[in-house]
This record gives C-alpha cells, structure tokens and sequence, in this order.
C-alpha cells in the first residue's frame, strides 16, 4: 500500500468517526436539544444573579416555557403527518430564535461576565444584568439581520474553476450553479421569480440545480417550483435529487423537472460539446435514495458514467459533499454539490463538519478531483442565515494552465 493509500484511508477513518458521532448524538437530539435551548439561556437572563423584580421574571419565565413546550409541538404538527405550514412556521422560527439565544447565552455568559470582573465593572448583580441586555441585544440584532439574509435573493459568487483535463474548446464554459433552494411553509413565489431571472442574467451554458428543491410534494409546492421553468441556459438544464426530495415523494419531484424542461440526472450523463471539446455532464441520486425504499433509485457513478469516454473530463453532480469520496475513485473532475448550507445558524457549521468532508467553497479530493460546495440559494426550517449567505453560483471553466517556458 502506498503512502497516498494509507493518507487516503486515515482520512477515510476520520471522516467515518466524524459520521458516527454525529449519528449518536442525532439519535438523542429530539429529547435533549429542546430542553438545552430553551433551558441555558433561561437560566442566563433569569437566574444567574441578576435579581430581576417579580413581575419580571414572572413574564420571562412564562415566555420560556411556551416556547420550551410550544417549539416541539408546533414542529410536530408542521413537519408531521398533518404537515400545517403555520405550525412549521411557527415551530421553525422558534427553533432558529432558540438557537442563536442559546450559543449567545453561552458565549457571553463563559467570556463577558468574567472580563467585566477583571474590567471591575460594578458588582456582581450589575454584571449579571450587563450580560442579559447584551445577550438580547445580541440575539435580537442577529435574528434580525439573519431573517433579512434568509429572504433576500442570493448574491452571485463567481469563480474561475481549472481543470488538467478539460479542452481549449471548452475554455469558458460557465456553470450556473442553484441548490437547496427548500420552498416551504413560507410562500416565497416571488423569491423563486427573482433568482431565476437572476440566473437568467449569468447567460450559463449549463445550469445545474443539485437537490433539494422543496420540503413538501411537488403537488404541494408547484407553484413556487413553477418559475424553475423561466430559467435559460445556451446548451443544457440538468438536475440532481437531494436527500429532501426523498421525504417528499421523489419521483414526482422528477417529473416535474422534466416537464419544466430540465435534464433530471438519474445516474446518467449527457455530452457538452464546444470549440471542438466536449465534456462529461453526470448526475447522481442522492446517496439517501436506496435507503427509500423507492424502485430504481440509488446513487450509481458507475451507471452514471456507463458508455462515456474514459479520457474525457467529467463534472459530476451531486448533492451532498460527502459522495466526492466515490467520485474521486472514479476518477471525476469536477464534482458540485450543496446540502451543508454552509451551517446557515453560526455555530452549526462544526457540527456539518463531523457528517461532511467540506462546509463551502472549493477544495481538492485526490490528485485529480475538485469540490465545489454552495452554501445553498434558499434556507431550511428557521428563517434565518447568520453567518453562512447563501449563493447563487458561476463557476467558469478554465482549460490547464500551460507551463512557462523555461
């Protein structure tokens, strides 16, 4: 085995544990993660020598346990069998405001209360009460400013992408890249018109959409999918399922990409020719379909390369990061993906880190392969973004730099 080989399978058992971990910990989530949340930063505003008037802590401690009873409740009937849109509204923004009270809680709670002792700022009610105003303020302003960076259309992030293998005729090819666009609960129709005429302006040889399209059927969301149809691009639309897809009835979700007139990639490839070159444009299930129990869906790169030329350059789809392992092996350019949201909540991104090999951005798999992972075009759950905006991407294809003369 070589010294390549015994790196590859470290990082391969790294990368497992990490996985692992994250499992466990998922496992108990739904019974912990609720009491955590609502419990920290409680104790922080309320309780840690602040000695708030009656009335006070009366009202905070009420507000506190609607929301630790109210939260699971509502995402229960939202995200449940009864799948109602105002229940998982509500139950998602509850999640996101719980989340970022928490983290703050924690952090100002370890680092600002001690620096104010050091500082000799007051004693230690007035620290305590320092700590809780800014904790809000904090968690408030955030919350606030993640909302607005949830709902607006995604910046573009553009790029210039080298590959070894691919052809001066192919020089230039631009890659619009959408993912994880999640219609939901929340109506964003609208939105969905806007990034579309937005990609419109990329003028994209080939537009790609790596899953994720919505939470809920495609019967349920048409009409904010329905704009997906308006998107140009000079040679091809293709389209990968994400793991979403597969909560939501999957194979209507192909359909009706198909029938607004984008390529779904179901382990197949088809040719991009330009300039005399032509490159490899593959598509993969998500790696969650074979665990669906849904006829004939699997991720299957071999399918997905089955009859293509060996010496051409391949860019891959799909739709977790997680899979460029697979698509290093065989041998795959450029692979794009999605999923992670680049952690949407700061601090979530570390725990996206111990379940996938890359958060965001582009990195390398191999002497060969690139990833490229976008923080994603929508949000999932809490309408909110802090700290990972979320992206419409343009990646230009650039042939291999050739050596400087000597």
């Amino acid at each position: 085995m070589t010294e390549t080989d015994n790196t590859r399978s470290a990082d391969e058992a790294t990368t497992t544990r990490r996985r692992n971990l994250l499992h466990r910990l998922l496992r108990h989530l739904p019974l912990i993660a609720p009491v955590l949340l609502w419990a920290v930063p409680y104790g922080v505003l309320f309780h840690t020598g602040q000695h708030w008037p009656v009335p006070v802590t009366s009202t905070g401690t009420a507000v506190f346990a609607l929301g630790l009873i109210g939260m699971p409740l509502a995402m229960a009937r939202g995200h449940g069998r009864r799948q109602q849109d105002r229940a998982a509204i509500a139950g998602d923004t509850l999640l996101g405001v719980s989340w970022v009270l928490f983290t703050w809680s924690v952090l100002l709670g370890v680092l600002l209360r001690p620096a104010l002792a050091v500082a000799g700022v007051g004693d230690g009610q007035e620290r305590a009460r320092i700590t809780a105003w800014a904790v809000l303020g904090t968690a408030a302003a955030l919350l606030a400013w993640g909302h607005a960076e949830a709902r607006r259309v995604p910046r573009v992030r553009r790029l210039d992408v080298h590959l070894d293998r691919l052809g001066a005729g192919l020089d230039g090819t631009r890659v619009a890249l959408i993912t994880d666009t999640h219609y939901g609960p929340l109506d964003r129709a609208r939105w969905s018109a806007r990034v579309c005429e937005t990609v419109n302006g990329l003028d994209a040889d080939l537009v790609c959409h790596t899953g994720d399209i919505a939470d809920g059927t495609a019967e349920r969301r048409h009409a904010q999918a329905a704009p997906l149809g308006a998107v140009r691009a000079r040679r091809a639309r293709v389209y990968v399922t994400g793991n979403h897809e597969y909560y939501s009835e999957a194979q209507g979700w192909v359909d009706l990409m198909d029938e607004l007139g984008w390529q779904p990639l179901r382990n197949r490839h088809l040719l991009l020719e330009r300039g005399g070159d032509t490159l490899v444009v593959a598509g993969v299930d998500d790696v969650t379909a074979e665990s669906s129990g849904l006829a004939g869906h699997r991720a299957h790169l071999a399918g997905a390369l089955a009859g293509a030329d060996p010496d051409l350059p391949v860019l891959l789809l799909a739709h977790q990061p997680a899979f460029v392992d697979r698509a290093a092996a065989g041998g795959v350019d450029l692979q794009l993906s999605g999923h992670t949201h680049g952690g949407q909540i700061w601090p979530f991104h570390h725990l996206v880190r111990l379940d996938q090999p890359a958060l965001a951005g582009l990195s390398r798999h191999g002497t060969r392969t690139l990833l490229y992972t976008s923080r994603g075009t929508g949000f999932w759950g809490p309408p909110f973004r802090v700290f990972a905006p979320s992206e419409i991407t343009l990646l230009v294809l650039r042939a291999a730099r050739e050596a400087a003369p000597a």
